[in-house]
């Protein structure tokens, strides 16, 4: 046998070895992966009943309620324009953010309204023989209350908490202006304001003082709480605020204007509201008091004149 042929011998039995070695190797890890994924599954449903157990101590609420809540939600915002999570989310700035109350709890709300409501005027309707178009009348109307609800008693909200927010900023405002007047800077007359204050005006003077602290510029945190609110009075304050910081005026001067300003239009409003006082009590007074004033003083005359005539 020659040296060539010994050479191809050699170099072939060294490729099947090598060939033998690989096939062996990938049998064995395949075979250990199999048993892994074997493994692995008994020790999962040996763990099953433990999993379980977790699940089911967790609350009902997190178990049921939330992921129900989260199809409502998401049902709610295919049925709602794009825009409408920022429209709801200003009108919770407005309302001052409420305890609980978030954007997709309202259109969680709105869908649940509208499905209550109207659920309920359809099984009434239907239950008291209702025509077809009154049928529809009653479950649309009922079920477009249901989904504007949420939205009337958030914008009751806001009105009411910008009503109070106007009663109080005179008053916030002069404290403000003597507190810079006294050589206090603008951040530590606005920390004490809302300090010594109560109220919706507190917690907005709070929120300004601290938006300056993380450091966003005053200018910035002045014109974020005029866009907060709907009251026309601060509104006019931050816009005068905004001005004199771009224009470098003495910050106690522009205060005792505004303070002056502000005073002046609540005294406005009491001498409105007391003007209006005549009209407003002019249909009580003929349609409740004066009958009972006539019944009162004509009745015994009356009386008489009856007796008199029987005579």
């Amino acid at each position: 046998m020659s040296a060539t042929t010994l050479l191809l011998l050699g170099g072939l039995l060294l490729f099947s070895a090598m060939a033998l070695c690989l096939s062996v190797i990938g049998v064995v890890t395949a075979e250990r992966r199999g048993v892994s994924r074997s493994l692995a599954a008994v020790r999962a449903i040996d763990q099953a009943p433990d999993v379980l157990k977790q699940e089911l101590d967790r609350p009902f609420s997190e178990r049921v309620i939330a992921p129900l809540g989260e199809q409502v939600v998401g049902l709610g915002r295919r049925l709602t324009r794009s825009d409408a999570a920022d429209r709801i989310r200003h009108k919770l700035d407005i309302a001052g953010n409420p305890q609980s109350w978030d954007v997709n709890r309202i259109i969680g709300l709105k869908v649940l309204g509208m499905a209550l409501l109207g659920g309920l005027s359809l099984v009434y309707a239907l239950g008291a023989g209702a025509s077809f178009p009154k049928l529809v009348l009653v479950t649309g109307g009922l079920g477009a209350l249901g989904y504007l609800l949420p939205n009337i008693l958030l914008h009751n909200a806001g009105e009411k908490r910008s009503e109070l927010m106007q009663n109080a900023l005179p008053d916030a405002l002069d404290l403000l202006t003597i507190s810079v007047e006294a050589g206090l800077g603008f951040d530590s007359a606005v920390a004490r304001v809302a300090k010594n204050t109560t109220g919706p005006l507190a917690q907005e003077l709070a929120r300004l003082l601290q938006e300056m602290q993380i450091g966003v510029g005053r200018m910035e945190a002045m014109r974020a709480m005029g866009e907060r609110t709907t009251v026309k009075d601060l509104k006019t304050f931050c816009g005068a605020m905004v001005q004199a910081d771009q224009l470098g005026i003495p910050i106690g001067r522009v205060l005792r204007v505004q303070s002056k300003e502000m005073r002046d239009k609540r005294r406005q409003r009491a001498e409105e509201k007391a003007q209006k006082v005549p009209v407003k009590i002019l249909f009580p007074l003929i349609f409740f008091i004066l009958p009972c004033l006539f019944l009162m003083v004509m009745g015994p005359a009356a009386i008489q004149l009856m007796g008199f005539f029987d005579r």
